[in-house]
């Protein structure tokens, strides 16, 4: 720094230090050779932070790091032709915690479900719901399992004189009828794990309202199209991708690929300046081709579409892989989840490990009420400051403005004020690399400091001992301890009971 205000190293330091010394909160500073300064801070200083954190409350750790950014977040996205499965369950706990934490970094976040409403699959399904309402078997292409029996039976039972139509007529209204009560028990199974999406978006709309053709008008003007073969095609190898894609065979159908596109640049058009996907294990390959459509249609691929993909899932019990769903046949639903496992859990489990690896839960593990279950271990501390909290009330001692943040000096004391500084940071952080398990293991830091704090300092008075200040500021740091558990799990969508 010295060059560019003209004054060698020491020189500097001297003057930056006198400032300095003169800043409330610094004790002393010292000069350390040609180029460093050796700051120390009053425990004053670090013990304000509890102060900082219980009065700031649930805005504690939320910034605008990513201010006027608005998002789209695409995650799930699940065929609306079974129920939602232990495979999309991953990116629903941690696409949602991605949510979250987006908009604590400022970020205006749109949650967005794309419904593959458009491809054969849907035909299968309608023929598969029309075959179990007929007492048929399952077509060869079709769908097995018990949902497709509680649909036709449904759909019978609301409209009884279905079955009577002709062939045709019936494939056409069990498909339309079945789409229905499919999308609302995804959309009811989804809520029931906390997780809400903002836009239900029908790729069925992108063919019917024009999307498509509007979407290769505009990167016609880009220059990218060209035809071959009787094809017209989309020159993505310009941008990295491994090959052309068509987007319009030589018999006029659209690919899927075309839908891609329009899908794309109807977000973009839709005024989002970032489109993240997350998508599943199986689809390493979209990554290219889905930022060469960006480049293509004339934004910059390394800032207004991102790609993540998700590893599996499996789920144990007692080390045994669990046995398939009943009513999904070769799927583990989300609702059987929630029912074994319970939200909390599921979610938090699913979202405290990074998604670049395939996961395995053990239900034995994620549900035992014992400090080796990380989840547990988290929500014990959280319902521990609150039991601390409410017996400080019984007990007479309350915060106050009396509070004297200069008496939190043992090191178990700075310990856990250190650790509450650093939330804000971690989330900072977790919104910035896409990492939600960030939270969750920072939280599992955060809960053992706040042990180590509670067997080395007495809270509470005992016995006919006084209340004293130290008392008082301890119970503030317990407090600011309970409030970012609080909003720690909040971010991952979990609850913070305040007994357990």
């Amino acid at each position: 720094m010295g060059k560019k205000v003209g004054l060698n190293p020491r020189e500097l330091a001297t003057a930056v230090a006198k400032n300095l010394q003169e800043t409330p909160g610094i004790d002393a500073v010292e000069i350390a050779g040609p180029g460093f300064l050796n700051i120390r801070l009053s425990a004053a200083a670090a013990g304000e932070l509890a102060r900082i954190v219980v009065t700031a409350g649930r805005a504690y750790g939320r910034s605008d790091t990513l201010a006027k950014e608005k998002v789209n977040l695409e995650f799930v996205s699940a065929n609306p032709t079974g129920p939602v499965h232990l495979g999309h369950t991953r990116w629903a706990a941690v696409g949602d915690a991605l949510g979250r934490i987006l908009s604590a970094a400022g970020a205006e976040v749109t949650r967005e479900h794309y419904i593959n409403d458009a491809g054969v699959q849907m035909a299968r399904f309608g023929e598969s719901v029309k075959a179990a309402a007929n007492n048929q078997p399952t077509p060869p292409d079709g769908y097995p399992g018990e949902y497709i029996q509680d649909i036709a039976r449904k759909i019978t039972t609301e409209n009884p004189d279905i079955t009577s139509k002709s062939q045709e007529e019936q494939a056409i209204a069990f498909q339309g009828e079945g789409y229905k009560a499919m999308l609302k028990e995804m959309q009811d199974s989804l809520e029931r794990f906390g997780v809400h999406f903002d836009v239900w978006f029908s790729e069925k709309t992108l063919h019917d309202g024009g999307a498509v053709e509007h979407a290769l008008d505009e990167l016609r003007k880009q220059g990218h199209i060209f035809e071959a073969d009787g094809a017209i095609w989309l020159r993505t190898t310009e941008f990295g991708d491994d090959k052309d894609r068509v987007l319009i065979r030589s018999n006029g159908e659209k690919t899927y690929f075309a839908a891609d596109a329009a899908y794309y640049i109807n977000k973009r058009e839709r005024g989002f300046d970032r489109c993240i996907y997350m998508l599943g294990a199986d689809h390493h390959g979209y990554i290219g081709r889905l930022k060469a459509i960006a480049a293509c249609a004339g934004d910059d691929p390394e800032k207004n579409i991102e790609v993540l993909i998700g590893q599996l899932v499996s789920l144990l019990r007692g080390g045994e892989p669990v046995r398939l769903s009943k009513r999904a046949g070769t799927l583990i639903t989300l609702d059987e989840l929630i029912e074994v496992v319970g939200v909390d859990a599921a979610r938090y489990s699913l979202a405290r490990s990074s998604t670049d690896s395939p996961l395995t839960l053990d239900i034995e593990v994620i549900t035992r009420q014992k400090n080796d279950n990380p989840v547990f271990y988290v929500q014990y501390v959280g319902a521990r400051t609150a039991s601390v909290a409410r017996n400080a009330a019984e007990l007479g001692l309350h915060r106050t403005d009396t509070y004297e943040p200069g008496l939190l000096v043992h090191d178990k004391e700075l310990d856990l004020l250190k650790a509450l500084g650093d939330f804000p940071a971690v989330v900072a952080t977790a919104a910035e690399l896409r990492e939600p398990h960030r939270v969750a293991r920072y939280l599992e830091e955060l809960a053992g400091s706040y042990h180590r704090f509670y067997d080395n300092c007495r809270v509470l008075p005992q016995g006919d001992e006084p209340i004293t200040e130290t008392n008082r500021a301890r119970l503030w740091l317990n407090d600011a301890t309970r409030q970012v558990i609080v909003n720690g799990l909040d971010l991952l969508g979990v609850s913070a009971p305040e007994r357990m």
